[in-house]
């Protein structure tokens, strides 16, 4: 995939030069990028040149004078600009597997590429990292990572993965360790699998590596009704009392939102989740959400009796009904809490960013609002996107419902604030 721009940044270098989205970057002082890692080091300049394919196919070399740090400011269709590492795994757990056809063509990409792992926060197994991969990683003191570890049996993690490379994990986390490069690690957690004493096993493995390990998450494994087999059982709520309480054993280990909402158990103040370094894997999203939300400054009354709802995920309903509670003491304000059942997936998937046109649209079709509220992590990031390939525009259609896009899933400042404005 070439370095094709899909955005400028308004009022920046790129903007100036009048490069636009469909232009091809071809080269930084005449080398050819990979991907943002090299975009980002030879960016580090103060006077570079350019060649920028044109949409037309012409061709433009433009010499930039600018300060060290300053970026173009173009924002590019992918950060890989190469072929991207594919994942050469086959999960017992994969949730890609598990996924029935005519959703968005990205949500079938398995991808195991250490760079996204670096640039985006993606999760990779190290089952496809070449000693080239380790060369450039330690050269250009590449880190944090997020490693999928899941466990570090050998013998367990060749049968979870289903690939012969996956027993190489401590030789691999190891070698971190060693080149000192820090690294935030994953396990999904499949009863009777990899819990109890292979858990503990794991966490005792990783604790060992000491500093290297920045945090551990641990994450229920998600079975849809698609999944055929029966080979994996859902985490229930001994199962996710158990995890808790082994976990609770290790610093830096941090079990995600779903298990204390399935083990009935209320969920954890601040301090527990650190820095919050895996809120992308639902740790801590609850509580941080929450915290957020008490600091925020509430009108007393708004202008004339307004209807809010929030459609939500299971995973977020008692946190909201928290808040809704405060809410509703504003004059003239009412608001509601309307979780969204997924029948699309079955029951137990309870998280957001799953949520389909159909669900919401069931949900919300015959509720009286004068807005609903839904977070962005249930769209494609910046368009109106929903997994099943509908928009935004389309579930409008059908309900004939206002909605209100709240932009950052941790926060509900621009909800209190657009509440103030009325």
């Amino acid at each position: 995939m070439p370095a094709i721009v899909n955005s400028v940044i308004e009022n920046s270098i790129a903007e100036e030069l009048e490069i636009a989205k469909g232009d091809e970057l071809l080269s930084v002082d005449g080398c050819k990028m990979l991907d943002m890692i090299d975009y980002n080091f030879y960016m580090k300049s103060e006077l570079i040149t350019i060649e920028i394919k044109k949409t037309s196919g012409e061709i433009e070399e433009i010499e930039i004078e600018k300060d060290y740090d300053d970026d173009l400011g173009i924002v590019f269709e992918s950060a890989v600009f190469d072929r991207i590492k594919p994942c050469l795994n086959h999960c017992i757990f994969c949730f890609v597997d598990q996924q029935p056809k005519g959703l968005r063509d990205t949500l079938y990409i398995k991808d195991d590429d250490y760079r996204l792992s670096y640039l985006q926060g993606t999760y990779i197994t190290l089952t496809n990292l070449k000693d080239s991969d380790r060369e450039r990683i330690k050269r250009m003191h590449l880190g944090p990572f997020y490693i999928s570890v899941h466990t570090t049996n050998p013998e367990l993690r060749v049968k979870m993965l289903r690939n012969p490379n996956a027993g190489k994990a401590l030789e691999n986390l190891d070698w971190f360790r060693k080149n000192k490069i820090p690294f935030h690690a994953q396990i999904v957690l499949c009863p009777g699998i990899n819990d109890g004493v292979e858990l503990d096993r794991t966490l005792a493995d990783l604790a060992k590596l000491k500093n290297t390990v920045l945090s551990v998450a641990i994450v229920p494994v998600g079975v849809t009704q698609f999944r055929a087999d029966g080979e994996l059982k859902r985490v229930d709520k001994k199962c996710a009392q158990e995890v808790i309480e082994i976990s609770s054993k290790y610093k830096r280990v941090c079990c995600s939102d779903e298990f204390f909402l399935l083990a009935d158990m209320p969920i954890p103040p601040g301090k527990y989740y650190g820095n919050y370094s895996q809120l992308s894997d639902g740790v801590g999203a609850l509580r941080l959400t929450l915290d957020d939300f008490k600091a925020q400054k509430l009108p007393k009354s708004v202008s004339k009796p307004f209807k809010l709802v929030f459609a939500c995920s299971y995973a977020a309903k008692d946190m909201l009904s928290e808040v809704a509670k405060k809410l509703n003491k504003i004059k003239d304000l009412t608001v509601e809490i309307h979780p969204v059942k997924s029948e699309y997936w079955g029951q137990d998937i309870t998280v957001a960013g799953l949520i389909t046109t159909y669900d919401l649209i069931r949900t919300v079709k015959d509720i009286e609002s004068d807005i609903i509220v839904i977070p962005s992590v249930m769209l494609r990031p910046y368009s109106e996107d929903f997994l099943d390939g509908k928009t935004l525009s389309y579930v409008k259609e059908q309900t004939n419902k206002n909605f209100f896009v709240q932009q950052n899933i941790y926060s509900l400042k621009e909800v209190v604030e657009f509440i103030a404005q009325l």
